[in-house]
């Protein structure tokens, strides 16, 4: 099973799509690894500079719709190769949710308001997410900030996904 938590990378933005989180011209890429210097280089936002900004980065934490476009498992993969095993949203374009756990990692969707206060209370400081996979709840703490927890949901083929490390892992567990 992957690690999930660490330090989260805030995006402010909906429909942030598949090309803004690893750019078409890279689909050509056979590795993993290969994606890792690109992730989130065309991504358009104030102040926000991917070679900077990702780095150490373990979960992002962003707003409605993030990985609509299309349905390449790239983006995912950008990700994990980074070390972001964890992405919390309101909600997710469903290909793509849908590759994140095939990868055995966590699409956590929260509602807008708790996004809203979690965005309010931690962007802009140090803030870390600890995953507490058995009761699924987040932690979210930050220097000069009250720690704050929320529950997500995993249905159980998530879960096991998740706990295998991605479909190949589970299919070569069952099958």
């Amino acid at each position: 099973m992957k690690q999930f938590g660490g330090k989260v990378l805030f995006l402010d933005r909906s429909d942030i799509n598949t090309d803004e989180i690893i750019p078409a011209k890279y689909l050509t890429e056979i590795s993993k690894e290969a994606l890792k210097p690109n992730l989130l280089e065309d991504l358009k936002l104030p102040s926000f500079d991917a070679r900077r900004d990702v780095a150490g980065k373990a979960a992002v934490l962003t707003r409605a719709n993030f990985g609509c476009g299309s349905s390449r498992e790239h983006a995912p993969w950008a990700l994990e190769v980074n070390g972001i095993n964890l992405a919390i949203a309101e909600s997710f374009a469903r290909i793509f949710r849908q590759n994140m756990y095939n990868c055995g990692m966590i699409a956590a969707e929260l509602p807008k308001a708790i996004l809203d206060g979690l965005f309010s209370d931690f962007a802009g400081k140090e803030t870390g997410v600890a995953v507490d996979l058995e009761n699924l709840t987040l932690t979210f703490s930050a220097p000069d900030a009250t720690a704050r927890s929320v529950a997500f949901a995993l249905s159980d083929f998530e879960r096991a996904l998740v706990e295998a490390g991605g479909w190949v892992e589970f299919a070569a567990k069952k099958y």
